[in-house]
């Protein structure tokens, strides 16, 4: 073991590497908590600034009741000053009959008060403004012995028997008249509530109560005060103006703002004060919005941060798995170049075989045994032509038949065969209802696709069952997007293929058309079936869905887009070899292959054309350079050595323009129709060629 490899360092080469998964999460938490800490003491300093604008309110509302009470008592003061005048000079009586009804009018042009009484120095009641109960005499503070001058004195507040109102009772002393008994004491009512005045109207929230203390304790009046008779002692006896704003906790568990506030002139307390829960109730709404704003930040930032990391992790397997895909793509690419070259040179040879057979069939005595074996060799032929097409249809893109055909025809050529070496214990079932609908493209390719989906369904049900092939026309509206495709807007043809195997698990789904993911295993699957089905249904322009699940079977629909072209009818060879012969015109054919000019010149002959050959591109470049008016087309092959077929077809148009051209290809690649029609050649044959087919090309080239 190298030192490299110790185990020593084998635990701190995991502690690095957790560290620096780590790191992210830690940065993280970090900014969520400097969010959370600023958040913090955002909401502390709200939460003073609620405090506070609630104590300066307080304040206010105290100074504001003070204010109400001194000049509330001062009217009552005043209307009592009235009375003590009247009664030091005798103008009011208090005996006799009409005593009562003077003090009666007297009460009724003092404000606030409701009741009068006089008592004399002994206590004796002489006259009373109405029948009411007058308060107790001893529950006076200061007492009413002890008044001087002016000084006005308060009582408990007392219950009317006959109004059952509260009532609040308020002395002063007064002079005898000259002559008359010794002075007493003027005692009027007002109701409790008249000493808040416009209080409760003032009040900035519902939830404010307030209450006024006389110097002992007593309380006198209340508006929405509801504490325990010991909180209301203990605030009048602890209390003062320094003390306003104070935070207190009342005997009921419940925190209060209070703000006190004294009337000296007539010795009593006010004292304002708020719930600090309806205080902060706003606040309190507030911080827990922004509290759930914290924690979901927290919860926003941890999965954000979860996706990236997990993002980053699949960008990682994205990355190993492109550079395997790419491997791939570049093993499989020279898989493909090769078979194609194998795919050229066989169709090389095809052409001689299948052109040399032809005017030997010509030559040939009808109905003999040499025209039958001939006609078995091209037969034979054509059946290798087959099989380089699908060749070149594995290979890196071979140019792609386009014909319109009609679907139904196709996927019933593939149900009749399949039927025919369907196993034990499978059922086909087919549903075909487009009738002459037809698509654009290769039938060949479409044949294969739907033959890969029928061999799929029947391979996913080892213990029999039903396959199920449906095939309809469909009308999308709007853009339709499909689990692996997306299609826009027209009518298509939808072949559906449903097996009822064990299906397809989402993880599998999403890779399903991938190049070379299979599901087989060792089963012998090569990953290349769905993923060529994938491929042929994009070169028609339409798209695959895929609906399945675990347990219930797979339902693959292939769309291909509806064409509204004609058929195109091919008259049969004998009649296409009439009606496509020469006039005589001039042809020049170029071929690496001398087998193939030899071939190709004589059968131009034979079909009424004046032909000649060449193997060398640039010796046919300059018989056109020339004579750029001696040949009325150009025949090239595309795949030679010195130059291409386009290559030649751009150069010869550059000295003969309007000079129509035929490429001939085996094996041109995906971009041969975007080379071709860039420079110039009007038409395009897949070799090996067909007399007829040439025959009918040539006449379509010259017009």
């Amino acid at each position: 073991m190298s030192l490299g490899d110790s185990p020593a360092r084998a635990p701190a080469t995991r502690i690095g590497a957790t560290a620096l998964r780590l790191r992210p999460w830690a940065g993280v938490i970090l900014a969520w908590l400097a969010i959370a800490t600023i958040a913090g003491v955002s909401i502390q300093h709200a939460r003073q600034g609620a405090v506070g604008d609630q104590t300066r309110e307080l304040r206010l509302l105290s100074l504001a009741l003070a204010d109400e009470i001194d000049r509330g008592l001062a009217v009552v003061d005043e209307g009592f000053s009235a009375l003590r005048s009247e009664l030091r000079d005798g103008r009011l009586p208090v005996s006799g009959v009409d005593a009562p009804q003077l003090l009666r009018t007297r009460a009724d042009l003092m404000p606030l008060v409701d009741s009068l009484w006089i008592f004399d120095r002994h206590g004796h009641l002489l006259t009373s403004s109405d029948a009411s109960r007058p308060p107790a005499l001893a529950s006076f503070v200061p007492t009413l012995d002890s008044l001087q001058g002016g000084v006005l004195s308060v009582a408990r507040p007392f219950d009317d028997e006959v109004s059952h109102a509260n009532r609040l009772a308020i002395a002063v002393g007064f002079a005898a008249a000259p002559g008359a008994p010794d002075g007493g004491w003027i005692v009027g009512a007002i109701p409790s509530a008249a000493l808040l005045g416009a209080f409760a109207s003032a009040a900035l929230a519902p939830d404010v109560r307030a209450v006024v203390f006389r110097e002992d304790g007593a309380r006198l009046a209340a508006l929405n005060f509801g504490m325990p008779r010991q909180d209301e002692s203990e605030i009048a006896s602890h209390l003062d103006d320094a003390s306003a704003g104070a935070i207190r906790r009342f005997r009921d568990g419940s925190d209060n703002l209070v703000a006190v506030r004294s009337v000296p002139r007539h010795r009593m307390t006010v004292v304002v004060a708020r719930d600090l829960r309806d205080v902060l109730s706003g606040w309190r709404a507030v911080a827990e919005v922004r509290t759930l704003v914290l924690l979901l930040l927290l919860a926003f930032m941890l999965v954000a941060m979860h996706l990236v990391t997990r993002a980053d992790r699949r960008r990682a397997r994205a990355q190993l798995d492109l550079q395997t895909q790419r491997l791939r793509a570049t093993r499989l690419e020279s898989l493909g170049t090769l078979a194609g070259g194998v795919a050229h040179d066989f169709n090389n040879v095809l052409a001689g075989i299948i052109g040399f057979a032809e005017m030997a069939r010509d030559a040939a005595v009808p109905e003999s045994r040499q025209a039958h074996h001939i006609d078995q060799a091209t037969q034979a032929a054509l059946r290798g032509k087959a099989l380089t097409d699908r060749i070149l249809s594995f290979s890196t893109g071979g140019g792609q038949a386009s014909s319109v055909f009609v679907l139904q025809e196709v996927v019933v050529e593939v149900l009749d065969l399949i039927a025919v070496i369907l196993p034990p214990g499978i059922a086909l079932e087919r549903a075909l209802h487009v009738g002459e609908r037809r698509v654009r493209g290769d039938p060949m390719q479409a044949f294969e696709a739907v033959m890969n989906l029928c061999s799929n369904a029947i391979q996913a049900m080892p213990d029999g069952g039903v396959v199920t092939v449906r095939l309809e026309s469909v009308e999308f509206r709007a853009e339709r997007i499909l689990s692996h495709s997306a299609l826009g807007a027209g009518r298509y043809l939808a072949v559906t293929v449903m097996d009822g195997g064990k299906g397809i698990d989402l993880e599998a789904a999403e890779h399903l058309f991938e190049p070379f993911f299979t599901t087989r295993g060792s089963q012998g699957g090569t990953g290349l079936g769905l993923f060529v089905v994938h491929g042929v249904v994009a070169r028609f322009g339409g798209g695959v869905d895929l609906r399945s699940a675990p347990g219930g079977g797979a339902t693959f629909t292939l769309y291909f887009p509806e064409s509204s072209e004609p058929l195109a009818l091919t008259p049969p060879p004998d009649v296409a070899d009439v009606a496509a012969r020469g006039r005589g015109e001039a042809i020049l054919l170029v071929d690496d292959d001398a087998d193939l000019i030899e071939m190709g010149t004589e059968m131009l002959r034979g079909l009424g054309y004046d032909a000649t050959g060449t193997c060398d591109a640039l010796d046919a470049l300059r018989q056109i350079e020339n004579d750029p008016a001696r040949y009325a087309a150009l025949i090239t092959d595309e795949s030679m050595p010195c130059m291409s077929g386009t290559e030649l077809a751009t150069l010869a148009r550059n000295a003969a323009p309007g000079l129509p051209i035929l490429i001939l290809s085996g094996h041109g690649g995906a971009s041969l129709p975007a080379r071709a029609e860039a420079a110039g050649a009007a038409q395009r044959l897949a070799k090996p060629l067909l007399r007829a087919s040439l025959a009918a090309a040539l006449r379509t080239l010259l017009g």
